[in-house]
């Protein structure tokens, strides 16, 4: 199991990461507005990896049960494609 130590330095990680989110768009000369899109999805998704990982003690699982939790978010992920082109 994670110390003290690991929590706080994932969770100040994950505040740099949430300032880096504001940052993109507090200057729209350096960052387009796609880009900020962009940068905002990515960062995102290492935000929602390092909660699953280590908040959720995701990383001490089994692979059998890390493997079922990404097909599972995969399939999530397809359905709300579908559901998305099934309302246009």
């Amino acid at each position: 199991m994670a110390d003290v130590r690991t929590y706080t330095l994932i969770y100040v990680v994950l505040l740099v990461l949430g300032t880096g989110k504001f940052v993109f768009f507090q200057f729209p000369e350096i960052f387009p507005e796609a880009a900020a899109i962009g940068g905002t999805i990515i960062l995102a998704v290492i935000k929602v990896l390092l909660i699953a990982g280590y908040y959720q003690h995701l990383i001490e699982e089994p692979r059998a049960i890390t493997y079922m939790m990404g097909v599972a978010v995969f399939m999530v992920f397809l359905l709300t494609i579908a559901a998305g082109y099934s309302i246009q």
